[in-house]
């Protein structure tokens, strides 16, 4: 399966300020998440969990973001949200990037009803993380035997530039250095 940028959406789910703080290389991830955002070429959708606990999301990943919208949830699950599912349908794209946090939680949930609602998620493995290290692993075990697609924002970067010797390019090519 080939991930074309004119069939693709993103979303960031749930990197939020009282959360992230408690993330395993949260850091790292927050790094990674904020090069595959100005990476992309693509429509993102952002969620969060729970503001009124988790707060928002991060300022970190909030100031790269081109819309300043939120999809605000409760569910784990973002295909729980009717809001969700309508933004994700108003998209018409197929294959949907995933990042964000907890990844044996939101993110493996989002995952797996995105499969089986017939769409191709596509899990960045080094833009997700968990409180624990041993959560996530297991998680990405159990997504990638159910059919997510897992990749890492360098390389979904480069795959859905295609091409070399352009403006984007270059700036990609400076993000990921």
């Amino acid at each position: 399966m080939r991930i074309l940028k004119k069939s693709t959406v993103a979303v960031i789910i749930d990197i939020q300020e009282k959360l992230h703080p408690h993330i395993h290389e949260h850091e790292i991830i927050e790094r990674n998440t904020r090069i595959l955002i100005q990476g992309l070429e693509v429509p993102i959708i952002v969620t969060e969990q729970y503001t009124k606990g988790l707060g928002n999301t991060i300022s970190g990943i909030g100031e790269v973001l081109v819309s300043p919208g939120r999809i605000e949830k409760i569910a784990f699950s973002c295909c729980d949200v009717p809001e969700f599912m309508e933004a994700v349908s108003l998209t018409r794209k197929k294959h949907i990037i995933l990042a964000g946090e907890e990844t044996h939680v939101c993110v493996l949930q989002t995952a797996l009803d995105l499969l089986e609602a017939g769409y191709s998620p596509i899990v960045v493995a080094d833009c997700v993380s968990s409180r624990k290290p041993f959560s996530k692993q297991i998680a990405l075990k159990r997504m990638e035997q159910e059919g997510v697609v897992l990749t890492t924002y360098e390389s979904i970067l480069f795959e859905l530039l295609r091409y070399a010797g352009n403006d984007t390019f270059k700036m990609i090519s400076r993000l990921v250095k």
